[in-house]
């Protein structure tokens, strides 16, 4: 399935019910008073959150969506059926825009979260709502009224705890791969990855908690401008509670050294959102098995000097590297958890 991570689509409520014009009527007697019944509301149209989706391609095929009407009403003051409503599934971290005015109606955080885009149209009312002492045979009943109509444009922040950043070819999706049950895409060029992805650090076995970490597609100098792929895929970041940075020195596919990376991926984080560049980080040392462990280990410490951080080695042949950076990754969240 294709990533689709915004997409424009119309929603119209239901019409309501018209109530309508009945009078009871008995063997040999007829107009023994009104009992038209009001008609029912229409069916309205509804976002809800799943964990089932991490994209929006689902909604890709059609993007007009209409909630039932709602029935006329019935004789014996019976009321019409109710319209069915439209339930759209929508993955956690939507958010929901109105393209008239630009204002953001709402944000779906959590499974089960419903909110209401459209609203059915009210019913109208038979004849019996107006019976009184004055009027005991009333001609007269109300149609119901039309649904909401309106154009949104949803936008998917993906919800991870820690968003991996670094340029292309730094390793992001192979580390992911190592850190999580996640398949991602890897090649020995840039922009393998082309889609953000998402993985999983599972410790719930073990009585602990889980962590969500989205790899976003390599980032350049000039991402915050819309140069490459960055400007399309930083917003993924907005809603990570922690940023790893995956720094590698050693490849010939990458221009900078690694304290140059990481200024330059901050500096791009900066220009996009101020609040995206204050987020806590930690930096992951990537591919150190391609030098001497006395190299990487003063680079290490000139990472750590430099940005006043925790910064870790990682090759994927060394699973107890690996198993430090699950560990620092756990132990960042409970630090933001903790507040600390």
């Amino acid at each position: 399935m294709k990533f689709i991570d915004d997409i424009k689509i119309s929603a119209l409520a239901g019409k309501g019910g018209p109530g309508i014009i009945s009078f009871r009527n008995s063997k040999g007697l007829t107009n023994l008073g009104p009992d038209g019944g009001d008609g029912g509301n229409g069916g309205s149209i509804y976002l809800i959150g799943t964990a089932k989706h991490n994209t929006l391609a689902h909604l890709d095929n059609n993007r007009e969506y209409k909630a039932k009407p709602g029935q006329s009403g019935g004789v014996n003051g019976r009321t019409g059926a109710r319209g069915e409503d439209c339930i759209l599934e929508v993955p956690l971290g939507t958010r929901i825009i109105n393209r008239e005015d630009e204002q953001l109606l709402g944000e779906i955080t959590e499974e089960g979260q419903k909110l209401v885009i459209a609203k059915g149209g009210k019913h109208g009312w038979g004849n019996i709502r107006y019976k009184s002492s004055v009027t005991r045979t009333p001609y007269k009943c109300t149609p119901g009224l039309p649904g909401e109509e309106i154009k949104v444009k949803l936008e998917l922040n993906l919800l991870a705890d820690i968003g991996l950043a670094g340029f292309p070819n730094a390793g992001k999706s192979s580390l992911l791969r190592q850190l999580s049950k996640a398949k991602p895409q890897v090649g020995d060029y840039p922009f393998t990855t082309i889609n953000p992805q998402l993985g999983v650090i599972d410790e719930r076995a073990m009585g602990g908690t889980s962590c969500v970490i989205a790899d976003v597609p390599g980032l350049i100098e000039g991402a915050s401008a819309g140069e490459g792929l960055g400007h399309k895929f930083l917003k993924h970041l907005r809603r990570t509670k922690c940023i790893a940075f995956i720094v590698d020195e050693y490849s010939q596919l990458i221009e900078h050294k690694a304290v140059k990376q990481v200024e330059i991926l901050r500096e791009e984080l900066k220009k996009f959102s101020e609040d995206l560049y204050q987020k806590p980080f930690f930096i992951i040392l990537n591919k150190v098995d391609l030098v001497e462990q006395g190299d990487a280990d003063e680079l290490q410490k000139q990472l750590k000097d430099q940005f006043n951080c925790v910064v870790l080695q990682s090759t994927i042949i060394d699973p107890t590297l690996i198993r430090k950076i699950q560990n620092e990754c756990f132990r960042a969240l409970n630090e933001i958890k903790l507040g600390y």
